[in-house]
């Protein structure tokens, strides 16, 4: 199993879903200091923490917009991290001709221009051998029912990771992404057509069952990981096989 023990991470979104599988997978392995990013939801953050507390590591929350100038200082006082990840994900779901440009811009800041914001924040302070994950989805690259802004800030999030990897490299620090398929989670509530979706995933994924929050956080600690240093500027999909199929 990976260690990060003595480590100090921090992770926007962290407070449930995903966000919080990959918090609490990381105080499982031994970090220090666990910061949870969250937008309003006090009694989830507070949760968390204290099942980050229960295993050991110290919670730290901060709330608020992550593509906000505070909460970008809050994270420059708060480094330096050993591991930062851009869990945090809004979105407008609507079709293409229905979206309006606040729609646009809320969903890409949050989305892509917040990995931005996180490094450079955060990565003057990072040590060589720490790491930035970033969370996409199987959208950035296939065209999902109502999805196209947040398809698109997941493509330009991509896009993202491999430029910060390249440009971040000279200083040690490795840059990846995650795509992961279909989990479920509180954020399908916003899908029209969600129970359509479990559905179909859970016919087509060849694994036989659909992701969960545990096999994302699993891979997330890999990458962060010295076992991933010659993985850089990559995508790395965790959906079962779903996206194989034609």
């Amino acid at each position: 199993m990976t260690s990060f023990e003595g480590a100090s991470v921090l992770v926007t979104g962290g407070s449930r879903g995903i966000g919080k599988a990959i918090v609490l997978r990381f105080a499982e392995q031994g970090a220090k200091r666990v910061a949870i990013g969250y937008l309003r939801s006090d009694q989830a953050a507070e949760a968390a923490a204290d099942e980050v507390r229960s295993l050991g590591a110290e919670p730290v929350l901060v709330r608020g917009n992550v593509s906000s100038d505070r909460v970008m200082r809050e994270v420059a006082e708060l480094a330096p991290f050993d591991a930062v990840v851009h869990n945090a994900a809004t979105g407008v779901i609507r079709p293409a001709l229905e979206v309006e440009n606040k729609h646009w811009d809320w969903t890409l800041n949050a989305n892509a221009r917040a990995l931005l914001s996180l490094a450079r924040a955060a990565a003057p302070t990072m040590q060589p051998g720490s790491s930035f994950v970033a969370l996409s989805s199987l959208g950035a690259r296939r065209v999902l029912e109502n999805y196209v802004l947040v398809g698109v800030s997941k493509a330009a999030l991509e896009a993202l990771v491999r430029y910060l990897a390249v440009e971040l490299s000279p200083r040690g620090i490795r840059v990846n992404a995650v795509s992961a398929g279909l989990v479920e989670t509180a954020a399908l509530d916003h899908f029209p057509n969600r129970e359509q979706m479990l559905k179909e995933s859970r016919e087509r994924t060849p694994a036989g069952r659909l992701v969960e929050p545990s096999d994302v956080a699993d891979v997330v600690c890999f990458l962060c990981s010295p076992q991933a240093e010659m993985v850089r500027g990559h995508t790395l999909v965790v959906d079962g096989g779903y996206s194989l199929l034609a």
